[in-house]
């Protein structure tokens, strides 16, 4: 049974006042708590907005615990990936630069330890770099999204190899995350795609109308320093993570 168009709008309001909450924490609470408190408050924030959103997480054999440095890698579905992995491990992320500039959330984005991509020179490529290694240098952990875009979560698009090389510059491991969205009979959902043309209040709207999602996070491989050259890292984080995607989706088939 679904929600009603009311209880949908007001969920929706209340999700509202969660942004503008994380906001203020932002800017009232992080100059005072220190990197482990910053880390703590993001860590609750995201937590909650999932459950605002209507999503629990299932972290299979731990999750990501016990990681505490380095770059992780995870295949791309939806803008709530960030406040999954959040809710598990508080990183930075790599986000394209037209994040900066939504509403809000780019603003959030900005104060979190998010390293933007600008395209298009190679002085662009060298600062996301730089300010990449710097991040890893501080004992930071990085996320990105190798595919470079989202899928509705039925196939692994090819790792773009280049975001591998600060971690092999860095000497960090890089751990290659799975994650799958499914729905309350087991089967995997589409409802927190972001894909094609839909909207942000489009697609929260949509997951909040799809009922009982569960996110599935799963460590798929870490690599440990010395690493592989980027293309040969890049091709076998992709190789574990689509290993790991089927193998949900197998579980999902058999229920």
């Amino acid at each position: 049974m679904r929600h009603s168009p009311l209880v949908i709008r007001l969920r929706l309001l209340l999700i509202g006042f969660h942004l503008m909450s994380g906001a203020l924490q932002v800017a009232l609470l992080y100059p005072l708590g220190g990197n482990t408190g910053r880390q703590r408050l993001k860590r609750a924030w995201s937590q909650q907005l999932l459950v605002l959103l209507g999503i629990r997480i299932e972290a299979a054999e731990g999750g990501l615990a016990g990681i505490e440095n380095g770059l992780l890698v995870c295949n791309h579905i939806s803008f709530i990936d960030i406040f999954v992995l959040n809710a598990l491990l508080p990183s930075g992320f790599i986000a394209k630069s037209d994040v900066a500039r939504w509403p809000l959330i780019g603003w959030l984005s900005r104060h979190n330890d998010t390293v933007f991509i600008e395209r298009g020179s190679r002085k662009a490529a060298h600062d996301t770099q730089r300010n990449m290694l710097a991040a890893f240098g501080a004992g930071r952990r990085l996320v990105v999204f190798p595919e470079g875009t989202t899928t509705a979560g039925d196939r692994l698009l090819p790792f773009h190899a280049a975001l591998f090389q600060s971690a092999i510059d860095a000497a960090v491991p890089v751990h290659a995350i799975c994650l799958s969205y499914h729905g309350a009979d087991g089967q995997r959902s589409a409802a927190p795609a972001y894909i094609d043309d839909i909207g942000l209040l489009a697609c929260m709207t949509t997951v909040l109308e799809a009922r009982g999602l569960t996110a599935r996070v799963t460590l798929a491989a870490r690599f440990d320093p010395p690493l592989a050259d980027r293309r040969h890292l890049a091709h076998r984080a992709h190789q574990t993570v689509a290993a790991a995607l089927s193998h949900a989706e197998r579980c999902a088939t058999s229920l």
